[in-house]
């Protein structure tokens, strides 16, 4: 998802502003309540993060971790590039797999990719650049490739709608042990978390339906255990805690890192480690370690200590929905909201590009 067209007139000097605005949070939060802005956690054990180097993914906008290649992690573009699935070796950050999808129509705006129970990918083509005027949009399943290495493949191709009409989503999540597709909406307000059927039809339509309200999300993934749903969005990550297939309560704060086009979430297959990706030429995947619990039981990560190996203040979560934390918090949340704003009356200003 582009969150401005690539060539408007006002584009200079809206990323001025923004600039600007991003700078005044950088600046108006102390380092021990700033644990959302890290880079990684020194000394943690467990997977580091990496780059992805491929000329060829620019706008990265899913990640899915592999479970019979170690080390390996399934991304996608976001839209423009064609049916491909690039498999990233996080020990170099080079694709070892690209994998060209046949049976479908000409994908739309993929914004998602998931591993299911059955060791198939679910592809979620599920964006809508043009704020939920699409009536229907495709979710595609192939096997996972055995052999890492450029392929085609056959994949099935799921019609879906949503009960109460079309809407934007970013995030699509397969749950590891049902098997059960979910998709979250994206809305600036209060998107909504949607079930898919227990089983996908190929013939037909495949009738979303609302079981919750989600806040801003770009993506999502389900603990391998399927115990907790993460939800990340631009600013800040939520962790909840899934029972019967709801979520309870209002979830955790996860220490996310800052990574501006923020859009992909993805657990390690041991469950100890979140990945955060982005969009952009050579982005990086960000490794968040899961702190365990009493009695073994995974919790929300603990934030990534700031550059310069600063460690966050104990109770500052850097999610500003958790109401404040260390001096200076409450001033970081308002430039933050600032800066918002900016973006999405930039959006609301120049409009976006539309697609086919």
């Amino acid at each position: 998802m582009r969150l401005l067209p690539r060539s408007t007139v006002p584009s200079a000097a809206l990323a001025t502003a923004v600039a600007t605005v991003a700078a005044a949070v950088v600046c108006a939060l102390p380092l021990s309540a700033a644990p959302a802005l890290a880079s990684g956690a020194p000394g943690a054990s467990g997977p580091s993060g990496f780059t992805i180097t491929d000329p060829r993914v620019t706008e990265s906008s899913g990640l899915a971790a592999s479970r019979i290649h170690p080390g390996v992690y399934w991304t996608h573009n976001d839209s423009d590039d064609g049916p491909y699935v690039y498999g990233v070796d996080s020990a170099t950050g080079r694709t070892v797999a690209r994998v060209t999808l046949t049976g479908i129509g000409k994908p739309r705006d993929v914004e998602a990719i998931s591993l299911g129970p059955d060791g198939q990918l679910y592809v979620g083509d599920i964006g809508d650049n043009r704020d939920g005027t699409w009536d229907h949009v495709w979710i595609y399943r192939f096997p996972e490739p055995k052999e890492l290495r450029d392929a085609t493949v056959k994949a099935e191709q799921f019609t879906v709608t949503y009960e109460d009409g079309p809407r934007n989503a970013e995030a699509l999540m397969v749950h590891p042990v049902t098997g059960r597709v979910y998709i979250a909406s994206k809305n600036e307000t209060k998107g909504g978390l949607y079930e898919g059927p227990e089983r996908l039809s190929a013939d037909g339509k495949n009738v979303f339906r609302r079981v919750g309200d989600v806040p801003w999300v770009t993506d999502g993934a389900f603990s391998p255990d399927g115990n907790r749903l993460t939800l990340r969005g631009y600013f800040t990550a939520r962790s909840y805690p899934w029972k019967d297939g709801r979520t309870e309560g209002a979830g955790e704060s996860v220490g996310a890192p800052w990574q501006g086009q923020a859009e992909s979430v993805t657990y390690t297959p041991d469950g100890r480690t979140l990945m955060f990706g982005a969009e952009g030429a050579n982005s990086k995947v960000v490794a968040v370690p899961v702190a365990p619990a009493p009695g073994g039981a995974a919790t929300p990560p603990a934030s990534p200590a700031p550059a310069g190996g600063r460690s966050a203040a104990p109770g500052a979560s850097g999610d500003p929905a958790d109401g404040g934390a260390a001096g200076g918090y409450g001033k970081g949340v308002l430039v933050l909201a600032a800066g918002t704003a900016v973006v999405l009356a930039g959006k609301r200003l120049l409009g976006r590009r539309p697609k086919a």
